[in-house]
């Protein structure tokens, strides 16, 4: 087990309700059809938008997220993409619907609906991990083949990631760059992936069945990369994975080079992203990232029998 540092739920800073612009607030209750009486910021994850779950004075509840287009650009543009994949989502793919998208003001602004529900309990359990596999191989189902609206592969998503290792500081940065230099066949597939599926993007609901949430950066690929992803976590929390692997219906037939090409890929992105900066609007992310990087670190030395 290696021990999380950053605290879980509670590690994004986003605006509130109050901070919204009048005007959107305005259009916002307009398109709920009643005054907003309430506003629970979700503080989960780590883009500093806005994200909460509104109850309106009729007692309907929806999930609202907005983001200035001017002075949050990036984040604005990553809502837009969202709502465009969700729309395009077939209705039986367990994430929250989508309800509208507008831009109001300046500010976009993404709804989907209100679901009751938790995040997976950090560290994970078993019966959470069970929920978000069962989760991860009803969206590999329904989504093979992916939409055709949908072109973008894991091959070009990944592209440069290899070579990545060609400037990092590891003692096996060579070995692992080999490793994940041969991608592009291991990853190749026709299921839509979700990509981002960890902890802060899944809802658990009281019947113990899982959603998948932000879809940002859906892609073409294998069908078992996101139940390979979604170990990272309860992996890093102490959960036997391998075990887990054996006896899932996907990953058990996946060769064992083929997980460790795509987890030197993944270790890669988590390296290099876990130097950067640490940006003023997200103090966790680059802790966040570091403990992936060493969780993925270990897995793969444990694997390839190196010397850890």
């Amino acid at each position: 087990m290696l021990p999380a540092t950053i605290p879980h739920g509670r590690t994004a800073r986003r605006l509130s309700w109050v901070h919204l612009p009048p005007l959107v607030r305005r259009a916002v209750e307009h398109r709920l059809g009643a005054p907003v009486v309430e506003a629970e910021s979700q503080r989960g994850g780590f883009t500093p938008g806005f994200a909460s779950v509104l109850t309106c004075a009729d007692g309907s509840r929806m999930f609202v997220k907005a983001a200035s287009v001017k002075a949050q650009r990036p984040f604005a543009e990553s809502y837009r993409d969202e709502s465009v994949v969700l729309a395009d989502l077939p209705a039986a793919v367990p994430a929250p619907a989508l309800a509208w998208a507008e831009e109001v003001e300046e500010w976009f602004v993404l709804a989907t609906e209100h679901v009751e529900s938790r995040a997976p309990h950090r560290p994970w359990t078993d019966a959470d991990l069970a929920a978000a596999s069962a989760m991860a191989l009803t969206t590999a189902d329904v989504l093979t083949p992916a939409p055709a609206a949908f072109e973008n592969t894991a091959a070009q998503e990944f592209g440069g990631w290899p070579a990545l290792w060609s400037r990092l500081d590891h003692p096996r940065a060579a070995e692992i760059g080999a490793l994940a230099a041969q991608y592009a066949d291991v990853v190749a597939g026709d299921t839509l992936v979700h990509t981002d599926i960890r902890d802060d993007n899944i809802l658990v609901r009281p019947d113990g069945t899982a959603l998948l949430c932000d879809w940002n950066w859906p892609v073409r690929g294998a069908a078992w990369l996101d139940s390979l992803l979604l170990l990272i976590g309860p992996r890093g929390d102490g959960l036997d994975v391998d075990a887990h692997i054996a006896a899932h219906p996907l990953l058990a037939d996946v060769p064992p080079e083929h997980v460790d090409v795509f987890l030197a890929l993944v270790l890669g992105y988590f390296t290099l992203s876990a130097s950067q900066p640490t940006p003023r609007t997200s103090p966790y992310v680059r802790t966040a990232q570091a403990w992936q990087r060493d969780v993925l670190d270990d897995w793969l030395a444990e694997r390839r029998g190196w010397d850890r």
